[in-house]
């Protein structure tokens, strides 16, 4: 197996280069690599959450860094930190859910008392709690281990105790690292499978005879419109072409050739062919945590178009385009400009020159930025693979797959003695 440092090396690469384009392309690959990084990272007897925990912030940093615009990098970080730290905290749960707790009545006497251990009312409150927890990954894979009920006073003297704390530590060590693992399994196996999750809902939210806007081309709405085909839905689609990449081009095609009524058309006519249409649905580049949407650009100008017309306006986001920081947070860029040569050929830019002056400074300057942000009010419906939610509940969301102490990817500097 290659050495950490060279994946990651590759891997960076990759992201200032360009080279990997897609939140779900770069979510599954960030994924793969920190799988790597886990796997081949070696934690201490004690705190060894927080040991993954660094080594796993300091590869997100790097990521992150490399290229700030895809939000997705920093996502799934943050998802992996989160798993780490609820694989830390199962062990902990199942032994107090292990407890015998049990209400003991008034009428029992003394000798019922002798059976049972004396509870903390911090250990009946967090057993408590367990029992509304949903099963944690280890629970499912194993049953209890009988180390896990509260060992009762030996007589043999404290060597057999030691031994089993001593063997517990250990079983708990090579426990943690295999359970973070097969939760990020899970992760990448739910990218993978986000396009059909969100596909299933299709058909509650397309009707007969309906006229769907959408622009550029995205893999979500593109499984999305089919599946709703394969119900029998029969409906139109208006496909803004996307410009200056013309993604559009490339999603009609998809979608004749799945036989679906498709119609192309220029991203200027979206307001003038909006008040034919039943609904407009997009992908998102990010969903930030106020509800509102990074996506390509020109889908601001469709949004404002659905809004003056009351068309609903439905956004389609796997749950690893969910992102935990808001727009106005310094560590979000909003935007990147793309190359010139897209808008206009290298021939024709230098045409417009200014070589009299001496000094070649160009007269025409050519802007191409990629996204557009799309505030929460023009938003009617998101639809995720766990089903449709309003821009409001997205907060609720996102307080289930981040930490907080991991908003901030930075790790504190050690001090300076």
């Amino acid at each position: 197996m290659p050495d950490v440092q060279t994946l990651v090396n590759e891997f960076l690469f990759k992201l200032k280069k360009r080279k990997i384009e897609g939140s779900h392309a770069t979510a599954r690959q960030t994924t793969i690599l920190l799988r790597s990084v886990i796997s081949q990272q070696r934690i201490p007897y004690t705190h060894q959450a927080a040991a993954l925990i660094d080594a796993v912030k300091a590869v997100g940093e790097q990521l992150v860094a490399a290229n700030p615009v895809e939000l997705a990098v920093g996502n799934i970080v943050r998802r992996v930190l989160h798993i780490i730290r609820e694989e830390d905290l199962s062990p902990t749960t199942v032994a107090i859910a292990g407890l015998n707790v049990s209400a003991v009545s008034d009428d029992e006497g003394d000798t019922d008392h002798d059976d049972h251990p004396v509870l903390s009312a911090a250990a009946v409150a967090a057993a408590s709690r367990n029992t509304l927890r949903p099963p944690s990954l280890q629970t499912l894979l194993e049953d209890l281990p009988d180390s896990a009920a509260v060992p009762h006073t030996s007589s043999s003297g404290g060597d057999s105790e030691g031994k089993s704390k001593s063997a517990d530590k250990s079983s708990r060590s090579r426990r943690l690292k295999h359970d973070v693992i097969e939760a990020v399994n899970e992760l990448i196996e739910d990218i993978d499978t986000c396009h059909e999750q969100i596909a299933e809902q299709a058909v509650e939210h397309i009707h007969q005879n309906e006229v769907i806007l959408t622009l550029g081309s995205s893999r979500t709405v593109l499984e999305f419109l089919c599946a709703a085909k394969e119900k029998k839905r029969s409906f139109r689609v208006f496909v803004a072409e996307g410009a200056p990449r013309y993604q559009g081009h490339l999603l009609a095609k998809e979608l004749v050739a799945r036989g679906l009524q498709t119609t192309l058309i220029a991203d200027s006519a979206v307001f003038a062919m909006i008040s034919r249409v039943n609904m407009v649905i997009v992908g998102a580049h990010a969903v930030m945590a106020n509800g509102g949407v990074i996506a390509p650009v020109g889908l601001n100008m469709v949004a404002l178009a659905a809004q003056r017309h009351a068309v609903p306006f439905v956004v389609l986001a796997g749950s690893h385009k969910l992102c935990p920081l808001y727009p106005h947070n310094p560590e979000v860029l909003l935007n990147e400009l793309r190359s010139p040569s897209e808008l206009l050929d290298f021939g024709e830019f230098s045409d417009c020159m200014d070589f009299g002056s001496g000094t070649g400074s160009p007269l025409l300057h050519v802007v191409n930025p990629t996204f557009d942000y799309v505030p929460p009010k023009l938003v009617s419906l998101f639809i995720t693979d766990t089903g449709g939610h309003n821009p409001s509940y997205v907060y609720r969301l996102i307080a289930d797959y981040y930490s907080t102490d991991d908003l901030v990817l930075q790790r504190k500097p050690a001090p300076v003695n």
